[in-house]
């Protein structure tokens, strides 16, 4: 059979040349013609199967309406009186949101394609039996990881482990339990056959530890849970942390173009600039900023911003918790939009290089407001949403004027250098950091009731923002999240996080400012995500929904 032909049934793509890059090394496809997958895979091209698998992550991370949206940080671009139903949960239906379950499936049915392949297909040489065990150990631990995406967001899954060969519709769903113990199995069986430092790309033993201490802490929550899951998820963060110190770099350095693969980085989905044009379509770049191009002064196809791709905006909320000695707020957003060209008809002409709207820290006073917006539009930390200010009297810069009525300092860490004038760009994702893993060690060893611990690796992340050695004195879930939210924005899935801990009712109803408007939260119905209705179309009435929808 045609390789072309069989893609459909196992779910595995081969597309010549794809790389997903950011530096030299990197993961490669190659390209392959009038092929049977009979005389393709052997021991000497299966690792193409594990390659495939790496391919999937990109659609899944670039999937993030279920990890921002509805939660304290983020909410959505429009008046405060629109309606989203992912942030507001308004309207959630089994249509909304089954991109996730569709993209991680994906991953889970190539994975499984390869480690069938890997165990009972190929005639392995002896010398060769380590690459086996590796390439199974990959597809494993990202089986793992597609498991464990998926039930945090919809609860028990389908917990198919073989290769599609027939069409089925009697799936059944597995409990949470189960799920977790299979995720448990799945990344503890494969990490031994990790490796330690790796080809730029691919999964570590560190990475995966990381994933399976999350998995643990957050079964540690669970009704299941057992005893030691808070220190065992404290002593895998510690294993994955290892000798790196965070400090050794700074904030603004590890967000550095040019320093995407840097030793903070645990696993980030790669991008880049060679290969095919699929390798330049990341739009992490473009989805927590508002349409600047329409500022007089910023052109659509040269400004070094980009251009807006989803309808997110951080919370007002999240601005407020930088700090003045926080380094990490230079590094994170824009507080001053430039031009990059002339604009002679502005209400004040406008140079390149010019600020063309200015967002303060801490709130002007009438007298510097007025002088500022003579020359670029000035927005109050308390105007960080849809609406228009009242216009200063003679200025020149009158609110009035802007066309662009949703201004907020839009994401900085997140910049990429290789875009086009849509959204499209080639920025590496970054998956897991050690500073995320600090954040876990904390949070795991608080649950565990390690407060010294906890202190430590909290303190920790917040020296390298600050400066200052030992500034949390006592510790808390909510400085847990906080920190979080200061580190890790637009980067760990925060509506998990806040499921997880039991926070996310009370933040989105102080700290979301549509949900506070409208929000019809269901904390019976809304810790889970509905199960896609084309899925239970397709079922045999086997697939259950979940409660509510």
């Amino acid at each position: 059979m045609k390789l072309s032909r069989k893609i459909k049934h196992i779910g595995f793509i081969l597309i010549g040349m794809i790389t997903f890059n950011a530096c030299d090394s990197y993961i490669e496809e190659d390209i392959f013609s009038d092929i049977t997958s009979e005389n393709f895979i052997d021991e000497n091209t299966a690792d193409q199967l594990v390659v495939g698998i790496y391919v999937s992550l990109r659609d899944i991370y670039k999937d993030y309406n279920l990890k921002f949206l509805g939660t304290d940080l983020f909410t959505i671009k429009g008046e405060l009186n629109s309606f989203s139903t992912t942030n507001d949960y308004f309207g959630f239906t089994s249509g909304t949101g089954g991109s996730a379950w569709i993209r991680n499936y994906d991953l889970v049915s190539k994975a499984n394609t390869a480690i069938n392949r890997y165990e009972n297909q190929i005639n392995w040489s002896d010398s060769k039996l380590g690459e086996k065990a590796y390439g199974i150990a990959q597809a494993r631990a990202l089986r793992g990881l597609a498991f464990f995406n998926m039930v945090q967001q919809y609860g028990g899954m389908v917990l198919e482990l073989d290769e599609p060969t027939t069409i089925r519709s009697d799936y059944t769903r597995s409990t949470e339990e189960e799920t977790y113990a299979q995720i448990i199995a799945d990344l503890e069986a494969a990490i031994p056959d990790l490796l330690d430092n790796p080809e730029t790309g691919r999964f570590s033993k560190r990475a995966a530890q990381h994933v399976l201490a999350e998995v643990y802490l957050t079964r540690g929550y669970s009704s299941f849970a057992s005893a030691t899951d808070f220190d065992t998820a404290a002593t895998l963060a510690e294993a994955a942390i290892g000798s790196y110190d965070i400090r050794s770099q700074t904030f603004a350095e590890v967000f550095s173009y040019d320093n995407q693969v840097n030793d903070e980085i645990l696993f980030a989905v790669q991008w880049g600039s060679g290969g095919l044009t699929t390798d330049q379509v990341n739009t992490k770049h473009s989805i927590f900023m508002n349409q600047v191009a329409n500022y007089p002064g910023v052109n659509r196809t040269t400004t070094p911003y980009g251009f807006s791709s989803a309808n997110m905006m951080p919370t007002p909320y999240f601005y407020t918790l930088f700090a003045d000695n926080d380094s990490r707020d230079d590094a994170t957003i824009h507080r001053a939009i430039l031009a990059d060209v002339d604009e002679p008809t502005a209400p004040d002409p406008i140079v390149a290089g010019d600020t063309v709207v200015y967002y303060p820290k801490a709130a002007l006073d009438a007298t510097e407001l007025a002088e500022r917006l003579d020359r670029y539009w000035v927005y109050q930390p308390d105007q960080y949403l849809f609406g228009l200010p009242d216009d200063i009297p003679g200025v020149n810069y009158l609110y009035s004027l802007n066309p662009e009525r949703t201004n907020f300092p839009i994401f900085k860490k997140f910049d990429d250098e290789i875009f086009n004038e849509t959204t499209d760009g080639a920025r590496d994702t970054f998956v897991f950091r050690v500073a995320g893993t600090h954040l876990l060690a904390a949070e795991a060893y608080l649950g565990a009731g390690n407060t010294a611990s906890a202190l430590m690796h909290l303190n920790i992340v917040r020296e390298r923002a600050t400066g200052v050695a030992n500034e949390y004195a006592s510790v808390t879930i909510d400085d847990i999240l906080n920190e979080r939210a200061l580190e890790l924005a637009g980067e760990a899935n925060r509506w998990a996080v806040l499921k997880r801990t039991g926070k996310l009712e009370e933040r989105i109803n102080l700290y979301n400012p549509h949900v506070i408007d409208h929000g019809t939260f269901d904390s019976s119905i809304h810790l889970l995500r509905p199960i896609p209705s084309s899925e239970l179309e397709l079922s045999d009435g086997s697939l259950l929904q979940n409660p509510g929808y």
